[in-house]
């Protein structure tokens, strides 16, 4: 549970520096001056943050991990799945009413409106890639390919970032406050499937043979 401190504590954090326009907010301000240029690139990143996007590899992912896990006739099969479905809509569940309470605006960018903090489609990309990542780490054999989905689960959630600030669709805190709040979801669903031992190891091999 030490491991949910630090996020949660920065987001409280750059929560209190938005509600009360604190110092960070013009920092915030400054930075996004200095980063928005508007483009198709910075768009086609931002989109990797879509629902229409981000929550269908979440889905083949958790789709894989349960044909696994009951292919493979382990216990409580269903638990990693039924647990990374659940922070995919924690998502939604908390973001919507931080939205309504902060009543932030947007930048210049983008039309006239409220409801900016925290940024939806990163906390999205953040649980949807990183939640995709690590529940199949444990059912890959070799440390490159483990690797390597680390760093397209990073390239991903990063793309998806650097697009919604670069494009103008969210200030930079926007975004670094849904880092802490997807972390924390993924801390939370280590906490509760990584340490249960429902996963498969990553040589593949179950831990009992399949019940008859």
């Amino acid at each position: 549970m030490v491991l949910l401190g630090p996020p949660l504590l920065l987001f409280a954090l750059i929560t209190w520096q938005v509600v009360d326009d604190g110092p960070l907010v013009g920092l915030d301000e400054r930075l996004s001056r200095a980063l928005v240029r508007p483009d198709r690139a910075s768009e086609l990143l931002a989109d990797l943050g879509n629902v229409q996007v981000a929550v269908p590899v979440l889905a083949v992912a958790l789709a894989y991990v349960a044909w696994h896990g009951r292919a493979g006739g382990r216990d409580h099969w269903w638990l990693p799945p039924a647990a990374g479905g659940a922070a995919m809509v924690l998502v939604p569940a908390l973001v919507v009413p931080l939205k309504e309470w902060t009543d932030r605006p947007g930048t210049p960018a983008v039309p006239p409106a409220v409801g900016y903090y925290p940024s939806g489609h990163t906390a999205t990309a953040v649980v949807a890639y990183g939640a995709a990542t690590l529940l199949l780490l444990p059912l890959l054999r070799s440390a490159a390919v483990r690797r390597a989905f680390v760093l397209l689960c990073s390239a991903l959630v990063l793309g998806a970032s650097f697009g919604l600030v670069r494009r103008g669709y969210h200030w930079p805190l926007d975004v670094a406050a849904s880092w802490c709040l997807g972390a924390a979801l993924l801390i939370g669903l280590w906490l509760l499937v990584g340490r249960t031992g429902v996963l498969v190891p990553a040589d593949g091999r179950s831990p009992r043979p399949p019940r008859r």
